[in-house]
């Protein structure tokens, strides 16, 4: 979706009721972003919309990108967002060969979760850990359904490299292990995150 260069185009200041119905909406889709939301969007601030290529439209806090959506999708949040709250948000893991591929805006196939260094949620909701490893249990809990924004980490590393919206459940890659997993996001080094806001 932004694999190119982008540069944001009209600005526009948000309504005061729109901003409480963005806050209102990202609290629902992000349930565990509650308790952040006025350091995310202050009360008193000033909500910035801008227009992107594509029909997407930014959310922007001064010179700080927070969410964007694509015409009707659910809001997404930025990954600068993403990286200040990552608790707060499902998250998967891909294996090391498929990084160079999300780095460069390709498709997130099912292989690149299903191998060896690639993490699914257990679908255990019990609070136990299926896993052996301590820093593998953020990844139990409850299957993540089709259309649910997601989080996509990386092996080895620390930090999120892409959201987006998965296009089949976890459930379903597990089963299959093969096919389109998420066909666009927002990943580091894309156009979204070197544009710069003034």
């Amino acid at each position: 979706m932004f694999k190119k260069d982008i540069s944001p185009g009209a600005k526009s200041k948000v309504k005061s009721s729109v901003q409480r119905a963005i806050r209102t909406k990202i609290t629902e889709t992000y349930p565990l972003l509650a308790p952040h939301i006025d350091e995310i969007i202050p009360k008193k601030s000033q909500l910035d919309l801008l227009k992107l290529p594509d029909r997407v439209t930014l959310y922007a806090h001064d010179t700080s990108p927070l969410f964007f959506q694509h015409m009707d999708d659910p809001l997404i949040p930025h990954l600068r967002v993403v990286h200040q709250f990552p608790q707060c948000f499902p998250r998967i893991r891909i294996d090391r060969g498929a990084i160079r591929f999300v780095l460069s805006g390709a498709t997130l196939m099912a292989p690149g979760l299903t191998s060896a260094g690639g993490r699914l949620p257990s679908g255990d909701t019990s609070g136990q850990s299926s896993n052996d490893d301590d820093a593998d249990s953020r990844y139990d809990g409850r299957e993540i359904e089709e259309g649910e924004v997601v989080v996509v980490e990386a092996e080895g590393k620390e930090e999120a490299c892409m959201i987006g919206q998965l296009r089949v459940s976890t459930k379903e890659i597990k089963e299959k292990k093969k096919g389109v997993a998420i066909d666009q996001g927002h990943f580091l080094g894309d156009g979204l995150w070197r544009m710069v806001l003034d």
